[in-house]
């Protein structure tokens, strides 16, 4: 009987060891789809197997191990468990380098023009007589006259003065003639002259007529005056006309 308690007791203690050897083993025991798969999984460690297996207290975790994904697109499906061990991993095939095209260059419309210069008002009657006039004098070799205003104001006074008294003379009803009317508006002449005329609508119009007769061309193209002053006053007949020229 003692014989037999002792066969027994060893049997059991060599059941333990098996048992024990197969715990110890179990850790290893995992399942994978195919190698594939293991090579486009990210294994993280500690994560336990989807199947069955026998726990151990004895064996130590072991460090958390990543695999980098393949930066090729990969058709394999997840590994159904990832192993705690390090597993071997196909190298990253490298992607194709994409070439980037050089940027197109601009298609921006072109800034636009500046818009042309508003035209320049149109010169005031005396500034067109006296254009005219420049350009006449010009062609006889005569240097320009300029404009003065106390010329102006003699001229317009005596065109006003017509055409309110109803005459057309160069000496007025008065008595007082060019002379007298420029020194009266302050211009101290050392010469001058004076053209009148009645009836044209335009500067170019009354110059045609002075130009057209010898003693109004000849103050006009006197080449010792050097200011002038216009005169343009309308009346029932039509714009009277006054030009003053003087030099001091």
């Amino acid at each position: 009987r003692g014989q037999v308690r002792r066969r027994r007791r060893n049997s059991a203690i060599a059941a333990v060891v098996a048992v024990a050897a197969l715990g110890s083993g179990g850790a290893a025991v995992h399942l994978y789809s195919n190698d594939e798969d293991r090579d486009a999984t990210t294994l993280s460690a500690g994560v336990p197997s989807e199947s069955a297996t026998l726990p151990t207290a004895s064996a130590p975790s072991p460090k958390a191990t990543t695999a980098s994904p393949s930066a090729s697109a990969s058709s394999a499906s997840p590994s159904a468990s990832a192993s705690p061990t390090k597993s071997p991993s196909r190298k990253p095939k490298p992607s194709p380098t994409k070439s980037t095209r050089p940027p197109a260059p601009s298609s921006a419309a072109p800034a636009p023009e500046p818009p042309p210069p508003a035209p320049a008002p149109p010169a005031s009657v005396g500034g067109q007589v006296l254009q005219i006039v420049n350009a006449e004098r010009a062609k006889e070799g005569c240097g320009p006259v300029t404009s003065n205003d106390l010329l102006a104001t003699a001229a317009q006074r005596h065109s006003a003065d017509m055409a309110s008294r109803d005459y057309f003379s160069h000496t007025s009803p008065d008595g007082t003639d060019p002379g007298d009317r420029i020194t009266a508006a302050g211009y101290r002449w050392s010469t001058y002259g004076e053209n009148i005329a009645k009836g044209q609508r335009t500067p170019a119009d009354v110059m045609k007529s002075w130009m057209d007769s010898p003693g109004h061309r000849a103050n006009i193209l006197n080449c010792s005056f050097k200011e002038m002053g216009i005169g343009k006053q309308d009346s029932g007949g039509g714009p009277v006309w006054t030009q003053k020229f003087g030099a001091r």
